[in-house]
């Protein structure tokens, strides 16, 4: 039963496959025209002795558009950035942010798969990149000497060791002297047993993995849009039995040479990649090894298959020859695409070469002509008398020379009409359209000559290098919006799913925990590409005015900046200044211990004191005239009642009495 489901599942492949190479081989003929423009290889319609120049117009516009993109993603340590879906999600999406793009900067060149990710999309259509975790497994060896037995026990308790030698000895050959018999234990102790011990240990470690694939390995359905829907994706490789086997793969080598695709090979496209220096592409021209070394195809499909219910379930289906070997569902195809000239529901768009190829092929008929002219005007040809001439002094070119004639005009030279000023035009033409098709203009590859000599501003200058690099931040855009993002969201799911422990990493020279499992299963992910907001000396000089103002409004007292945004501005003016580490230049308020008031808040403070002082003095002296009313009033209510008691007292003796 299981060989029935193998052999079914084979047949789909050959037929997704057979399918889609029906359309790879119209795409990789317009592909391998691109690459023989962009070396500059002859046509074919060449004639000898005639100019067989071939004008560079898709290399150079390719080749200015490269450094514009670098500049843009690879310039700073951030490249995507996570936003959190809530306020507790937010030290996770800083933490995920920071994580990411470590792994990018840090543990995968990202420089150069970048560099050759747009390479093939600007060259060849689309850009493929593979994004995977990778488990590799290292086996160490490790000698020890002199252990005890307790270290010894120690050392081999993981599984993951195994003894390649091993021996044992005393301390000491010596018999312990005395002549009562000494006992094992004590013997043991004194003597004690030694081991030397070479073992072999197996280290694991997984990791995430970005590798760039050529497009001529790379299988699509016909009518996929895009590579998360599409039906069918493969990507083709030519891999030895060892190294299948090291990968943990069961290879049957009679299944593998029964296969319809053992034949199988991409040397147009790849022929055509390696014409301009006359190298070979590896492998697809050496020749088969045998045994262990011995090269097959290997099929990494990602397919839908019909399960129970109904339901369809993507998997990851890898074949060799006519042998299944790993069929394994899985959430996703780790295949992230770039194309700089998308087409409306198809997966295959336009590359920049589309765009100009046809504009090298009437430059280079222009300028064989040019040239053809130029040489006539130097060496022109001439009519002769036959007979009357000797050939042999005739065809001789050299300053000085003599032509022998028999007879006076035995040699006319033939008119050569003279070069038109309205050919140069037509070439200026031709540039005029290459760069309105690119985007790429002479004032974005360079300051004009005129320009020195004009009266043209330096805003004016500005302006026309923002309106011709519109479309290099276009394909930019793109480019974030795409694949860049799509690789950050399956760096982002890979470690989520299979780290499983926390990890420490270096992030502005602090050693900083990461735990990868503590995350969202999903985040929403941007691309921080600084896009719209000019270039790097127009962000400096905005930095530079935004901080000026910050400084302003603090000193004069406005509460609507912090040190912490006046921090923000300065170290993302440091990083567009080039400089990657910021603590070396800022220290981030925030990390900083608390300390003490300003001067003006210790004026302040000390008013605010003096004033209290003052008020505590008025109040002070307040109780004090309260207090001292307060006794005049008993005074005068004790006066007043002696005073009625004298006068109670007088009226029942009818004499003076004085009380008190």
């Amino acid at each position: 039963m299981a060989q029935l489901e193998d052999e079914e599942i084979l047949a789909k492949i050959h037929h997704e496959v057979n399918a889609a190479l029906g359309y790879e081989d119209e795409i990789s003929e317009q592909r391998k025209e691109a690459l023989l423009r962009y070396t500059s290889q002859p046509y074919g319609n060449e004639v000898e002795g005639r100019s067989q120049v071939v004008d560079t117009t898709v290399m150079d516009t390719i080749e200015w558009i490269k450094p514009s993109l670098m500049r843009v993603f690879t310039s700073g340590d951030e490249v995507v950035k996570f936003l959190p879906e809530g306020p507790e999600d937010v030290p996770a999406a800083k933490q995920a942010t920071d994580y990411i793009n470590w792994i990018l900067t840090r543990k995968n060149n990202w420089s150069e798969i970048f560099l050759t990710w747009i390479s093939d999309a600007l060259l060849e259509k689309v850009g493929i990149i593979k994004v995977f975790w990778d488990e590799t497994e290292k086996k160490n060896r490790e000698e020890y000497h002199d252990l005890t037995d307790a270290e010894l026990e120690n050392l081999l308790r993981p599984d993951e060791v195994e003894v390649l030698e091993h021996t044992e000895r005393r301390e000491s050959e010596e018999a312990p002297e005395g002549d009562d018999i000494v006992d094992e234990l004590e013997a043991a102790l004194m003597n004690p047993t030694l081991h030397d011990v070479v073992i072999k240990r197996q280290v694991k470690k997984g990791a995430v993995k970005i590798v760039n694939i050529a497009p001529e390995e790379f299988l699509i359905s016909r009518e996929a849009k895009n590579v998360e829907e599409a039906r069918f994706v493969c990507h083709r490789s030519r891999m030895t039995l060892a190294e299948l086997r090291e990968m943990g793969y069961e290879v049957d080598e009679e299944l593998i040479g029964s296969s319809d695709f053992s034949n199988y090979n991409m040397n147009q496209e790849s022929n055509a990649r390696h014409q301009f220096d006359n190298s070979q592409g590896w492998p697809f021209d050496v020749e088969e090894g045998e045994g262990a070394l011995r090269e097959v195809w290997v099929f990494e499909s990602y397919m839908r298959v019909e399960i129970e219910g109904g339901l369809s379930e993507l998997r990851r289906i890898l074949t060799c020859g006519n042998q299944v070997l790993a069929n394994d569902p899985v959430d996703g195809v780790p295949f992230a695409t770039l194309c700089p000239i998308p087409m409306a529901h198809k997966f295959f768009g336009m590359s920049i070469a589309d765009q100009v190829m046809d504009l090298q092929l009437i430059k280079t008929v222009l300028m064989r002509n040019l040239l053809d002219n130029m040489y006539l005007q130097n060496s022109g040809r001439v009519a002769v008398q036959e007979g009357m001439v000797n050939l042999d002094d005739l065809l001789t070119q050299r300053p000085g020379g003599i032509v022998r004639t028999k007879a006076q005009g035995a040699v006319q030279p033939l008119p050569t009409p003279q070069l038109q000023p309205y050919v140069f035009e037509m070439l200026g033409y031709i540039d005029s359209i290459r760069e309105e098709r690119s985007g790429m203009t002479k004032m974005s590859q360079g300051l004009d000559a005129n320009a020195l000599t004009s009266h043209t501003s330096a805003t004016q200058v500005a302006q026309v290098m923002t309106a011709a690099q519109q479309r290099v931040e276009l394909i930019a855009r793109l480019f974030a919006d795409t694949g860049v993002k799509q690789m950050a969201n399956m760096i982002y799911e890979l470690v989520n799913k299979n780290q499983d422990k926390e990890s420490v990493i270096q992030l502005r020279n602090e050693w900083v925990p990461v735990d990868p499992s503590m995350w969202r299963n999903k985040m929403d992910c941007s691309v921080q590409v600084g896009l719209g907001h000019g270039n790097k000396d127009q962000q400096m000089m905005h930095l530079s005015q935004m901080i000026q103002f910050a400084s302003q409004a603090m000193s004069g007292g406005l509460s609507i900046v912090t040190e912490q945004n006046i921090y923000n501005m300065g170290a993302q003016l440091v990083k567009n200044m080039g400089f990657k580490d910021v603590s070396q230049f800022l220290n981030d308020p925030s990390k900083m211990p608390p300390k003490g008031p300003s001067p003006q808040e210790q004026m302040a403070q000390m008013e605010m004191q003096m004033k209290q002082k003052e008020l505590e003095i008025k109040a002070a002296d307040v109780q004090i005239k309260a207090q001292k009313i307060q006794v005049d009033a008993q005074e005068a209510s004790v006066d007043a009642q002696l005073k009625a008691q004298e006068l109670a007292l007088e009226a029942q003796q009818n004499r003076p009495v004085a009380i008190g």
